[in-house]
């Protein structure tokens, strides 16, 4: 068992340069993200809020929520605007609804989130959108 070991040992180390031509063979699969420019908060507010007034039914307004609210970033009132619209457009109340959840759940603290409320105030008026602790308050 002993003599087996040994001269697996020794045929390997016999043959560095083989292995070596191996790993200098093989293709780097790295991929470089510095060649992607950096989007603007005006341009995703402006593409986004697009996306919202194209939006033709439920799923697209929701796919477009959930890619929204992936980014490491608060949404503006416009994109909050438009989707608010777009979600009220295709009938879905509770969707609308959510939104504000999101936004809850993406500001820094109470104070962001009630100015979103009152740059809101309008537009939740006129669509008849309650807020969840509206809706939920003893």
């Amino acid at each position: 068992m002993r003599t087996q070991m040994l001269s697996t040992a020794l045929r390997a180390a016999a043959r560095p340069a083989v292995s070596a031509r191996v790993m200098r063979a093989t293709p780097s699969l790295v991929r470089f993200s510095s060649g992607h420019a950096q989007e603007s908060y005006e341009s995703f507010s402006e593409r986004y809020v697009k996306f919202f007034e194209a939006a033709e039914d439920l799923f697209e307004v929701q796919r477009g929520l959930n890619n929204c609210f992936a980014h490491d970033l608060v949404p503006s009132t416009s994109i909050v605007e438009a989707a608010l619209k777009a979600a009220r457009r295709v009938n879905d109340y509770s969707t609308a609804v959510r939104i504000f959840e999101g936004v809850k759940e993406k500001v820094e603290n109470k104070q962001q989130y009630q100015a979103y409320l009152e740059e809101l105030k309008g537009i939740r008026e006129e669509l008849g959108i309650s807020t969840k602790e509206e809706l939920y308050s003893s």
